[in-house]
């Protein structure tokens, strides 16, 4: 991802659940009448605005933000379609002539994003529908024989990674991995990208994933929950499998005390934020600065050191 002088300037703030990414975000927007785009795939969803931590209305007063709580949870957005959306949106803010600041944690919306997509073509809808139809033991099997290199990397009770890899090579004759060596679409080589990750020390975080589900709980997670059960949708869709939503359920069920589901919504969530720091510690490019320290977006030294706010050279 080359980055020029004189191409348009795009702030990244990414990093794992609750290290202090959108108030960070909201700090920098203030300062440079930037505009914060939202890069969390729970937070694109309008279903669940307490247990994905949407932005408050305070919030938004302070800045302008997109892409939060634009789609029904019925309605599933690819990581593909993100990035759509959000290339949308970044070149609509630089038209205005403002600082677009992407932020999330979602690492496979900002890879799509800067690197692009592989330009897998659409899948036979009669293989899709016998391989969706089958079990994760059937496609599994299947897929050894099909794709060995893939059933090698992937757990071999990952139903919808092994669903997408076998579609994909019994559909096109060709392996994802094949697919995946070229990518389209990605806005990396054409843009000033300032990125910083926010990677805070280890019990710091978990002790905020904890603070901030039991928070969640006392501010309504519960009746979000209870609503969002009442649609009868597929347990499958993203929405459906948001950090929180199956530990509340249980309580909804009756099968655990709401202590029980606020303990087990706490480590889901550090659970998550781990697997996350680990993968924007090593996945993202080592020239990307790293902010190790605990995240104050009032702290002047974390302030100074964002790398927004120094000219290109």
């Amino acid at each position: 991802m080359a980055i020029g002088a004189q191409k348009p300037p795009v702030a990244l703030i990414a990093g794992p659940t609750a290290s202090g990414k959108s108030a960070l975000a909201i700090a920098l927007a203030e300062r440079t009448n930037g505009v914060v785009i939202n890069a969390d795939s729970a937070q694109l969803y309008c279903d669940l605005p307490i247990l994905s931590a949407a932005p408050s209305a305070e919030d938004r007063e302070r800045a302008d933000h997109r892409l939060y709580g634009i789609r029904d949870g019925a309605g599933p957005c690819s990581a593909a379609g993100w990035a759509e959306l959000a290339r949308g949106e970044i070149a609509e803010v630089q038209a205005e002539g403002r600082l677009p600041i992407v932020v999330g944690g979602t690492g496979l919306y900002l890879r799509t994003l800067l690197d692009g997509i592989a330009p897998v073509p659409p899948i036979d809808p009669a293989v899709r529908q016998r391989i969706r139809g089958a079990s994760v033991e059937d496609n599994f099997d299947q897929l050894r024989q099909a794709d060995p290199e893939a059933a090698e990397r992937l757990n071999s009770r990952d139903t919808t990674r092994i669903a997408r890899a076998l579609e994909v090579v019994q559909s096109t004759r060709r392996t994802l991995q094949d697919w995946q060596s070229v990518r389209e679409g990605g806005i990396g080589e054409d843009i000033d990208l300032k990125a910083l990750i926010l990677l805070p020390p280890r019990d710091w975080l978990y002790a905020r994933c904890n603070m901030r589900f039991a928070t969640m709980v006392e501010n309504g997670a519960v009746d979000e929950v209870k609503q969002l059960l009442a649609r009868n949708l597929d347990r499958e869709l993203p929405v459906m499998r948001a950090i929180g939503v199956r530990e509340i359920a249980t309580y909804l069920n009756g099968e655990s005390s709401l202590d029980e589901a606020i303990a087990a919504g706490q480590q889901a969530t550090r659970n998550y934020a781990k697997r996350q720091f680990t993968w924007f510690a090593h996945q993202p490019p080592a020239d990307w600065p790293r902010w190790a320290g605990i995240t104050n977006p009032v702290q002047a030294e974390l302030v100074e050191a964002l790398p927004f706010l120094q000219s290109s050279e």
